[in-house]
């Protein structure tokens, strides 16, 4: 008997902003001063990506995307009704699809949330990441704290009822009072859904090679447990690590990644993962393939011969535990064991010693049914994924 394959996502990414912020890792490229977007160029480029990756997905139904940045929403909404389009053409859409945009607050964009809705994205979510202006400023952001306010009641009255906000903490300057009044004024706004995460200092940005005065450790404390609580007392359940949502509006896109599902990746250095069935055993092998990331790089690729893909490899099986459980254990629900035993490769009894040592250390709760990160685990996932790899 055939295994079922996972569920299947496709991610867009959109890799121009207006100005590339201090903290940002992303692969997004600043426009230079004056210059226009090469729009056109671009949904060309992305059509024949889809194009060159369908075969490899044929007659599988889609049940998310997501179009991420960058900045997405410098795109018009054209760009995305013309690329949706021709996906809903190429593939079946679940009934109940998730397509969200990310959009920045900037009131040059404000204006295209209607026209985005129409073209058949159904969630918005929108990058505010601090209602202050000082912090703000600090972040490189280009809008304000009333800009950030202004913009969730348009995107509103556009039609988005599913809503997320992109909220972090942790922040140059930023006291618990700060953090938790930024909590507070998302929730004025009644998101459907709000990511709450701590500002990181990645390798190879500017924040990175210049650190800014970051809250000291007690106060970073002090403000992850009064925000959790904070979040919950309103109705918003935390069933990620930094993921909070209302009942019916968590994040299935997300979901399909953490729970280790497919996902075609399409864009300058988009990433992606496929599983196919091994004919002679019936395993699932997986293979990762992204994109080259340079978007000037990308949009040459339509004249290469080796098409817009950068690279790509197999999963290895002995990669697989490592590989699922960090994504699966973000999840404060956790996974049921059989689903760890079919993505993993290993059997439950193969993982006994682990698990032990693990709960040992009260990094997993005690059920032999589910794999599932303990509050501490969740705190200190690094530590709970080496204890499950020794």
């Amino acid at each position: 008997m055939n295994r079922p394959l996972p569920p299947l996502s496709l991610y867009l990414h959109v890799p121009w902003c207006v100005r590339k912020c201090p903290y940002c890792d992303f692969n997004s490229h600043g426009i230079d001063a004056g210059a226009s977007l090469p729009e056109g160029d671009y949904l060309a480029a992305v059509l024949a990506d889809l194009e060159a990756d369908l075969p490899r997905v044929e007659g599988r139904e889609l049940v998310s995307v997501f179009i991420g940045g960058g900045t997405p929403s410098l795109m018009a909404a054209d760009f995305y009704r013309r690329f949706l389009t021709r996906l809903g053409e190429a593939l079946p859409w679940a009934a109940d699809i998730e397509i969200t945009l990310e959009a920045n607050p900037g009131t040059f964009e404000q204006a295209r949330f209607a026209a985005y809705r129409e073209a058949g994205i159904n969630r918005l979510s929108l990058g505010v990441q601090s209602f202050q202006d000082a912090q703000l400023q600090a972040l490189g952001r280009i809008h304000g704290g009333a800009e950030a306010e202004r913009a969730v009641r348009e995107a509103r009255s556009a039609g988005f009822d599913n809503l997320n906000i992109d909220l972090m903490h942790g922040l140059p300057g930023q006291s618990p009072d700060l953090a938790l009044e930024d909590i507070e004024r998302a929730l004025a706004l009644s998101p459907s859904h709000l990511s709450w995460y701590q500002l990181t200092l990645e390798p190879n940005t500017e924040f990175h090679s210049r650190p800014p005065v970051l809250p000291e450790e007690e106060a970073l404390w002090a403000i992850q447990d009064a925000g959790h609580a904070r979040l919950e007392a309103a109705g918003l359940a935390r069933y990620e690590i930094s993921a909070y949502a209302r009942p019916g509006r968590r994040a299935r896109h997300n979901l399909n990644y953490w729970r280790f599902g497919d996902y075609l990746g399409i864009g300058a250095g988009a990433h992606g993962k496929l599983s196919h069935r091994d004919p002679e055993d019936d395993s699932l092998v997986i293979e990762r393939r992204w994109k080259s990331r340079q978007p000037e790089a990308y949009l040459r690729r339509r004249e290469d011969p080796r098409g817009f893909v950068a690279g790509h490899r197999r999963v290895d099986a002995e990669e697989l535990p490592l590989e699922f459980a960090m994504n699966a254990l973000r999840l404060t629900e956790g996974v049921p064991m059989a689903l760890w035993e079919a993505h993993s490769g290993l059997s439950r009894a193969a993982l006994e010693a682990c698990l032990v040592r693990a709960r040992n250390l009260g990094l997993l709760v005690e059920d032999d049914a589910r794999l599932q990160a303990s509050p501490q685990g969740l705190l200190f996932l690094n530590e709970l994924l080496a204890s499950l790899e020794e």
